[in-house]
């Protein structure tokens, strides 16, 4: 079964929200790709100490709020009371002081009220894999809205896929790569996905035409560039993450 026929995704996608105009996989950064056009936006999802499923990039708390130390060692009462939003405001007028951390749960219930489609990446602590693939399942399961599109749940991580598929394989999977690797179409195939992501930098024409002539969907990240969109469009991609989802959708 292809994509197609389980889910509409549109071809511009907001990366962690809206990263280039708001604090990435926050609210506030939903919000503003909701506001500027984007149908549906990617975002990163990881487990906190007590098992809390969170929206989260890196390993550890430094960039993106005032806290230090790891995320996996980090309880959910006080991940929530960081600030998520400083670090982002030089230029914004401290418009973002005091933006919090979301749950998966409460981002669930932004994109119900925004009306927005969801690309959920499982991006999971070392060690914690098939714990953050089942968690991160279950709570969609749990948690998403009939009003919207299916999540498609996506990973670099194949023993993360492998457990999000057994918990809830009514929702389609993406593998994401860095870089298209030779024997591109076997993981697929083992995880039952139905789209590749790949990054935009490695992405050629050829290589782009083998996958969708395999009947996957492609998409490539993260692309900030309008020109370089109308290329990886004209190859015949699918879809863009990007960071600015307005530059694109402009087009």
């Amino acid at each position: 079964m292809t994509e197609s026929e389980i889910i509409f995704v549109p071809p511009v996608i907001g990366h962690r929200g809206a990263a280039g105009h708001a604090p990435e996989n926050t609210l506030a950064s939903l919000q503003k790709a909701a506001e500027l056009g984007a149908r549906w936006v990617e975002f990163d999802t990881k487990l906190t100490s007590d098992g809390a499923a969170v929206l989260f990039h890196d390993d550890t708390l430094e960039r993106t709020t005032d806290g230090h130390g790891e995320v996996a060692e980090t309880a959910l009462a006080d991940l929530r009371k960081l600030d998520a939003g400083t670090w982002f405001d030089v230029g914004s007028q401290g418009a973002f002081a005091g933006e919090r951390v979301p749950t998966l749960v409460d981002a669930i219930a932004a994109l119900a009220r925004l009306g927005l489609g969801a690309n959920v990446e499982i991006k999971p602590s070392p060690g914690r894999e098939t714990e953050t693939g089942c968690v991160v399942a279950e709570v969609l399961k749990s948690y998403w809205p009939e009003t919207l599109p299916a999540p498609l749940i996506s990973s670099f991580d194949a023993e993360v896929l492998r457990a999000a598929r057994d918990t809830a394989p009514e929702f389609p999977r993406a593998l994401l790569v860095f870089r298209l690797p030779l024997d591109w179409r076997s993981p697929l195939e083992a995880l039952g996905c139905v789209a590749l992501h790949c990054r935009e930098k490695h992405l050629t024409a050829a290589r782009a035409g083998a996958v969708l002539a395999g009947g996957y969907a492609l998409r490539s990240f993260t692309v900030n560039d309008k020109a370089r969109a109308e290329t990886l469009f004209g190859w015949g991609v699918d879809g863009i993450i990007s960071d600015y989802p307005d530059r694109i959708l402009s087009r």
